[in-house]
């Protein structure tokens, strides 16, 4: 896909490799917020379509990202979404294994840095996802930084999040942000978004506006200076389902002891330590942050893909 149109693309690792593939029971309080949630789906299948259904609500079009027997798509199917939903090997997709997944003829899921890549070469401007990867806690010993930062650096998409993960070193990663010149825009807010996780009042963002209109404004005067660099649009969590900040962070710091014990380290620790988070809660209410943030970026990337097309 490519062109003028108001195209969002839409990243697959939750497809892959984030969510239940099975249907889960979410609270009334959820299905109030989203009546079109089908409880009939596996919760990552329903997912993407909420999605993508918010995308089109807004007047543009989804793009979900993903590698198809070696191809890298933009814009999937129902019968390629639900394919992906229901793998149980298919990997997950970063700059490092593309070229391997695409030379095997491998399906997988893209993650934010490989989905900004394939959005950059089908000419998408904007893409939605949840919480982006950052410096790890810890990073001074293992030099454990997401690939997704300088690929943010290096390709002109502007992406919405819910700001970097909690688990990561927050400081360190808005630092490097910082270094590798991304402009970072809240969304309602100077105060850092994180993931599940309402903002930190403690690290602030110097840059805020209150519509889509505003962000497309600065995203194309940011453009016309650095062509080559993304965009970051911090949205916190919608309130009614983020996660208190000192029970999330007494939680990380048991987590990474355990992860510590247990030798876990490199790309195994991210999806230990979420996995240690969702026990910590209540499973359904870290469930449905991570589903409630997605399909509001979703709906507000939407929302500015309008304007850049204008």
């Amino acid at each position: 896909m490519s062109g003028t149109q108001p195209i969002v693309a839409l990243e697959s690792t939750v497809l892959t490799h984030g969510l239940p593939r099975e249907p889960r029971k979410l609270s009334a309080k959820f299905l109030a917020a989203h009546p079109e949630w089908d409880e009939s789906l596996g919760v990552n299948l329903a997912l993407a379509l909420a999605c993508e259904d918010a995308v089109r609500a807004a007047g543009a079009v989804p793009a979900t990202v993903a590698v198809i027997d070696g191809e890298p798509r933009a814009g999937l199917s129902r019968d390629e979404l639900e394919r992906l939903a229901a793998a149980t090997d298919a990997p997950k997709l970063s700059l490092a294994n593309l070229g391997y997944a695409c030379a095997n003829r491998q399906s997988g899921g893209t993650t934010v840095a490989a989905t900004a890549l394939i959005a950059k070469a089908n000419g998408i401007r904007v893409f939605s996802t949840g919480g982006i990867g950052g410096v790890h806690r810890g990073w001074g010993r293992t030099l454990d930084i997401s690939a997704d930062l300088n690929a943010i650096a290096t390709h002109p998409v502007l992406i919405v999040s819910a700001g970097p993960k909690a688990i990561l070193d927050l400081s360190a990663t808005m630092e490097v942000i910082e270094t590798l010149g991304i402009p970072t825009i809240g969304m309602g807010t100077r105060s850092l978004p994180r993931f599940t996780v309402e903002p930190s009042p403690e690290l602030k963002i110097s840059e805020s506006v209150d519509s889509a209109a505003q962000v497309a404004s600065v995203a194309n005067a940011h453009w016309s200076l650095r062509p080559d660099c993304g965009v970051l649009v911090f949205q916190p969590c919608p309130a009614a389902f983020a996660l208190g900040s000192g029970d999330a962070e007494a939680a990380i710091e048991r987590a990474l002891a355990e992860a510590a014990s247990r030798g876990i380290r490199g790309a195994a620790t991210t999806p230990f330590l979420l996995a240690q988070l969702a026990q910590a809660f209540d499973g359904t209410r870290i469930l449905e942050a991570n589903l409630a943030l997605l399909i509001a970026n979703a709906r507000l990337a939407a929302s500015i893909a309008m304007h850049l097309a204008t």
